[in-house]
């Protein structure tokens, strides 16, 4: 009983204890209310202090990486508000307006900068621009989730362009003098106007004029004219010179379609009255009305030196578009493949291609008809099969026009006493109906690093090809088999020098074989290109 009598009065103790602190708890309360207020006013006085620039920089930077990590990871809805266009003084706004067209359409941040990136790309293609910007700012605060594009470009102050230079193809042993001048945007339609000059000692001359619109008003396709007037010599090789003068137009142009029509007047002429029968029974004048089709694929990483990809060109023309009866009817197709993939080792890539092509007159009794002489195909030079793409032309260790039908040449007496045996053969080169070609080019990093820094490397090459003739009733004799025991090849290695002016080849041919005419040759032969 005394023990309980304990715990009752410790525990009414206790209680009388807990009722005697609620005052002091309230004042507690009251205490830490008054802490509270002042650290929310230290905090308001922090705010009011400046924030240093490094910590402005972090936090903007922590921004910017938030932003770009939503852009990868997720699709960001962002809508176009209007598009301000700044600097053009002279150039039509329709011309940029429908150049960045793609970017009224995005509907993503995605989007926008992917369209942003490519019209800035078409706006420096135009080649009247010195400089283009565009700059995405925000859109009106009333619209949120909107941008304004605004494009700020420098029109070119130097509008008048011209360029000379001095070309060679040792091939043919001639020389040529170009130049053009050029006048940009004169019009505002981002039009470009030219005149070029190429004179050639011993072969080519050309006087042509042109003007070119990337687009205008609702025609969303490029429209070209030119004028030209082409003289080309053919003496060496085939006993005529030829004479064309006449108008082309762009119908079509776009990254893999490419429409023309062209309208000449051209004259064959033998000078030397030693043409062979095919030859002399073309001469005179003819009226070229033709249309020509392009299609066109390259997919590879580079048209110097392509190491992956591949491409295909198609090229379909018909002649005869006219009821003269001087006009050259004919159809000619061509097809060109090239593939390249790299080997694993030194920058090592294998490249093989294979070109053909065909001629045919049309109308009636056409069989019997020959095909028009300057539309036929021709094999030889020595221009780079890996570069060259559009059709059988190149066949490395055989000179131009240097394999092939040929057909003797008319004797006239005294007429080789001062000339060379090389200028005149005693045959006509009179080129084919049908031709095919084939080539494997392997190139390779040399290993001094001065080389690979410099762009210069060595490369094997093996070439073959054919040409033969199938009208005038020659498609009777013609077999797959004839045609195939005919080929003509080479092989041989050499090292490629790029340069800002020209891409030069020193090569070692090697002829494998040759039929009787042919005018191939085993030893070292240069080659020079345009380097673009």
């Amino acid at each position: 009983m005394a023990a309980s009598l304990q715990e009752e009065r410790k525990e009414q103790s206790s209680v009388a204890d807990g009722e005697d602190e609620e005052p002091s708890n309230g004042e507690d309360e009251e205490d830490d209310g008054d802490e509270i207020e002042e650290e929310e006013e230290e905090e308001g006085e922090e705010r009011k202090k400046p924030v240093p620039k490094e910590s402005r920089t972090r936090l903007q930077r922590e921004k910017m990486e938030n932003l770009f990590r939503r852009i990868s990871t997720e699709r960001v809805p962002l809508r176009v508000h209007d598009v301000v266009i700044k600097g053009n003084t002279k150039t039509k706004d329709w011309l940029i307006e429908a150049e960045v067209e793609a970017i009224k359409n995005a509907t993503t941040v995605q989007e926008l900068l992917q369209s942003a990136t490519i019209a800035n790309a078409h706006l420096h293609r135009l080649g009247i621009f010195d400089s283009v910007n565009i700059t995405l700012d925000s859109g009106p605060p009333e619209l949120p989730g909107t941008s304004n594009v605004i494009v700020e470009v420098v029109e070119t102050k130097s509008p008048l362009t011209g360029d000379i230079g001095i070309f060679s193809k040792p091939e043919a042993r001639s020389w040529s003098l170009e130049g053009s001048l050029k006048v940009k945007n004169l019009l505002g339609f981002g039009d470009l106007w030219d005149g070029s000059l190429s004179y050639g000692w011993d072969q080519t001359s050309e006087v042509s004029a042109g003007v070119a619109f990337p687009r205008f008003k609702g025609w969303a396709n490029p429209l070209l004219a030119r004028l030209s007037l082409l003289s080309q010599d053919w003496l060496k090789f085939s006993s005529y010179k030829e004479r064309v003068s006449g108008i082309s137009l762009g119908l079509i142009s776009s990254k893999n379609h490419d429409l023309a029509y062209n309208l000449s007047w051209r004259t064959l002429t033998d000078p030397s009255q030693m043409a062979s029968r095919s030859v002399r029974r073309q001469l005179g004048h003819g009226l070229l009305s033709s249309i020509k089709y392009t299609f066109k694929i390259d997919q590879r990483n580079s048209h110097l030196r392509p190491t992956r990809g591949y491409a295909f060109v198609s090229t379909s023309q018909v002649g005869g578009l006219a009821p003269d009866d001087r006009c050259l009817r004919f159809l000619r197709q061509e097809f060109d493949l090239r593939y390249a993939f790299p080997l694993g080792f030194y920058h090592t890539a294998l490249n093989f291609g294979v070109s053909c092509g065909v001629l045919f007159p049309w109308g009636r009794g056409f069989l019997n008809k020959p095909s028009p002489l300057p539309e036929r195909f021709f094999l030889g030079g020595n221009s780079s099969p890996v570069c060259t793409l559009g059709g059988p032309t190149t066949l490395l260790g055989f000179k131009t026009r240097g394999l092939g039908p040929t057909e003797p040449r008319r004797q006239v007496s005294g007429k080789f006493d001062d000339e060379s045996s090389d200028t005149f053969s005693g045959r006509d080169y009179v080129g084919g109906d049908l031709a095919l070609t084939t080539f494997a080019d392997v190139s390779f990093d040399l290993p001094l690093r001065v080389f690979q820094e410099a762009g210069i490397h060595g490369h094997f090459f093996a070439c073959a090809g054919n040409v033969t003739r199938l009208t005038e009733n020659a498609c009777r004799d013609f077999s797959f088999q004839k045609f195939r025991k005919s080929f003509r090849s080479s092989a041989g290695f050499g090292i490629i020098v790029p340069t800002k002016l020209f891409r030069m080849e020193v090569n070692y041919c090697y002829i494998l074989k040759q039929l009787e005419h042919d005018r191939g040759k085993t030893g070292v032969q240069f080659s020079f290109s345009s380097p673009l």
